[in-house]
């Protein structure tokens, strides 16, 4: 995807937030059909029938015919194409769900560039894209706009912000053919540790701009629903928060395209972020401990963008990443093998109790990936090795 900023005048924004809600309402009516549907019943319509209910629907209500086919048919399109990934069980996905009002604001445009839609260039830093129903709308022309795009998205995002994104599949970054092989340890306090012994932090919001998000939610907690003060309020801790989130976005592709063009082999850790981020709260019947520290944590853990970096490196060098189990990888000494919790003094420091070897945890960690090691137990790798037993150090041919 190249995506840009979008910049409509007040007229087009109008006519922009019509074209979200009519694919929001479409795509939503589409996942109450098919959410009817269970074994045994009559099969939800599929495209085509959908599509001659949106025709249907068009003649007897105005403000539907008001707005562009286009876009709701490519709705219905889009939620097609969606349920196809969601029962291929070559490719899994999600099932479809719903689209809230405020925050899944988009739409797509598809079609033969220079027929459906064409874009123009004004001058040096400033281009337009035609939009059915809203005309030539000016974005920033931060890089050229692929020429082999067919088709293009237009977003909202909750701080307001318009972007257009031409859909084009980037190529790879090239291997370097350097023959070098790195591992990432992802924590923390350190985003992401390298092998090599580089510390890469994630940036986020300064002390400053905490406090005054501090400051903003609790007056977001007083204000009343549906007032004004609340809106604006709101508005501004959600551009708080798209600002963080830029700044994670731009580190994670600064830091996976250097990465790429460094290393031949990239291997990291097989974490399930889904399950380690998951709430501790607990039920009513069984309450959980230390829900605020875990929430704390999750917190902490997503914004260190762990699953974004490895998503945007499996996407710049495909074939080159490798996963690695993550079991004992902190526990490890990479000199000379062991595996004993005791080596790991705190979060900073690792010190082997079997060779003395010290430094710093993350980087041993990382140089522990690096090798490929998949540790299941204390001193064994789970295949040839006793899986409990006390720590010793491993063989030279098993090293």
């Amino acid at each position: 995807m190249s995506r840009y900023r979008l910049l409509p005048s007040p007229t087009q924004q109008a006519v922009l937030r019509d074209h979200c809600g009519h694919a929001r309402t479409r795509e939503n009516l589409a996942v109450e059909q098919h959410s009817h549907w269970h074994p045994g019943r009559r099969n939800a319509p599929g495209y085509l029938e959908q599509c001659r209910q949106l025709t249907q629907a068009r003649a007897e209500n105005p403000w539907l015919a008001a707005g562009s086919q286009t876009v709701q048919q490519q709705a219905l399109r889009d939620f097609a194409r969606a349920m196809t990934a969601f029962v291929d069980p070559a490719n899994p996905a999600g099932r479809p769900s719903w689209r809230k009002a405020g925050r899944d604001e988009g739409f797509r445009i598809t079609g033969r560039r220079g027929r459906q839609w064409d874009v123009r260039r004004l001058s040096r830093k400033t281009g337009q894209v035609w939009v059915p129903k809203a005309g030539w709308v000016r974005f920033r022309w931060s890089r050229a706009v692929p020429p082999d795009a067919k088709s293009y998205r237009v977003t909202m995002d909750r701080a307001g912000r318009w972007h257009v994104a031409f859909a084009v599949i980037p190529g790879p970054v090239p291997a370097p053919g350097n023959g070098q092989t790195v591992g990432i340890d992802r924590g923390v306090a350190v985003s992401a540790a390298l092998s090599t012994g580089q510390m890469l932090h994630c940036p986020a919001l300064t002390a400053r701009e905490r406090t005054r998000l501090r400051r903003m939610q609790r007056t977001l907690a007083r204000a009343k629903r549906g007032s004004n003060r609340r809106g604006r309020v709101k508005h501004a801790i959600a551009r708080l928060r798209a600002r963080e989130s830029d700044r994670r976005k731009d580190w994670a592709e600064k830091t996976s395209t250097g990465i790429a063009r460094r290393f031949d082999v990239i291997r990291v850790e097989d974490l399930k972020i889904g399950n380690m981020t998951r709430s501790a709260k607990g039920t009513r019947e069984n309450p959980g401990r230390n829900v605020r520290q875990k929430a704390g944590l999750n917190r902490g853990i997503l914004g260190s963008g762990w699953g974004l970096l490895v998503r945007r490196l499996q996407d710049k060098a495909p074939g080159r990443v490798e996963k690695v189990s993550p079991a004992f990888t902190s526990q490890r000494c990479s000199a000379c093998g062991q595996v004993d919790r005791d080596s790991r003094e705190s979060q900073a420091v690792f010190r082997c109790t079997a060779c003395g070897f010290a430094g710093n945890a993350d980087v041993n960690a990382a140089i522990s990936i690096a090798a490929g090691h998949a540790v299941t137990a204390r001193g064994g790798d789970g295949v040839a090795r006793p899986v409990n037993r006390e720590p010793q150090l491993l063989l030279p041919s098993a090293q």
